[in-house]
């Protein structure tokens, strides 16, 4: 009776657990558990180290995305390798490892979890979206940094008991008030220097901002033209809204159905089931941040320029008017997928 030879490679799975100066690893294959090594965070020492130990493995890598971003993944697929970048979120924990918590732990617990098949990957963007997001990022960045500069000046007109004219009292700085600024005198030499110099910051800022804005709306209208037209159709989604979305999701046609489209960018509410007790609660936390604010804030715009978007916020007339707008964003949100999916423009006043 002759023996039966397996045809199946030996597998060995691979946990990462990545750091700006070391990465610690933990190597276990199909048959042992395996231990851990801790290398310099260059990939090649890694792959001559699986090829000098594990020749002839079919060798699977995972490790969490974070501050190394995706260069590690790029590399392992280089090799050969199956490479999961896992969401930190998504990787199953014991409740012990909320109390004892190492980088080996987390090595090892990654690579078992690999090895059971309980990692899920997600999408490695490609070079060109990925410096397009640093590029919308950088933007978000300075949003914020725009709109501090901005209570640090009115805080200090607070403090020193300035009344701002009523006629110049708005969100929107207008070139008046800033004339009046500059022409304002705060009584001490120091004091009118701190206000200078918040004033100059206040102004290199802008100027970036507008700059960085014309970068990102003339990048996409040259580089993603079809897709950057098709939700420039829809009412709300204006350039930067567009370029939000090209940058962060990228393909939105990856997307198999609406429902992964609507998780994956926050559009679903959290839910909790105990026995006969349901309660759904607000947004999930689970959210692509930076694409469902410009959603929202397109909702808002649409709601004023669709009829179709106007009556389904009517229709909801009364209730909890974030929560409503939530709703409208999530409508939006189709909308986006469907026009991208059927490349036809969006015509407003249409149901579809």
């Amino acid at each position: 009776m002759s023996k039966q030879v397996s045809t199946s490679p030996p597998k060995l799975f691979i946990g990462l657990d990545i750091h700006k100066k070391r990465w610690k690893f933990h190597f276990t294959t199909d048959l042992v558990l395996g231990s851990g090594h801790s290398f310099p965070p260059k990939s090649a020492l890694v792959f001559n180290y699986v090829m000098k130990n594990y020749p002839g493995y079919e060798v699977s890598i995972a490790y969490e995305v974070g501050c190394c971003g995706y260069k590690p993944a790029r590399n392992f697929i280089s090799f050969g390798w199956d490479t999961f970048v896992v969401n930190p979120a998504d990787i199953p924990r014991p409740s012990k490892n909320r109390f004892m918590k190492t980088d080996k732990i987390d090595a090892k617990n990654i690579a078992r979890q690999l090895r059971s098949g309980n990692l899920k990957k997600i999408t490695i963007p490609d070079l060109h979206r990925e410096s397009l997001r640093a590029l919308t990022r950088q933007r978000t960045a300075l949003v914020r940094d725009y709109s501090r500069i901005k209570t640090r000046i009115k805080s200090l007109l607070l403090y020193l008991q300035i009344d701002i004219p009523e006629a110049m009292d708005s969100p929107k700085w207008p070139l008046k008030f800033l004339a009046w600024l500059d022409a304002l005198d705060l009584g001490y030499t120091n004091s009118n220097q701190t206000l200078k110099s918040m004033l100059s910051h206040y102004r290199f800022i802008d100027l970036e901002l507008k700059s960085l804005s014309n970068q990102i709306r003339l990048y996409c209208k040259q580089n993603h033209k079809k897709d950057y037209t098709l939700l420039r159709s829809i009412p709300g989604i204006a350039g930067l809204t567009a370029s939000y979305i090209l940058a962060e999701v990228g393909d939105i046609r990856r997307f198999t159905s609406f429902k992964k489209f609507a998780s994956y960018v926050g559009f679903i509410p959290s839910m909790q089931q105990s026995g006969e007790v349901f309660y759904t609660g607000g947004a999930t936390p689970r959210a692509n941040r930076h694409v469902r604010n410009m959603i929202i804030e397109a909702a808002w715009i649409a709601v004023r320029t669709d009829p179709v978007m106007q009556d389904y916020y009517r229709s909801h007339a009364g209730k909890n008017s974030k929560a409503v707008i939530f709703k409208v964003g999530r409508k939006l949100l189709s909308k986006v997928m469907a026009v991208i999916k059927t490349e036809i423009p969006y015509s407003k006043g249409v149901l579809n």
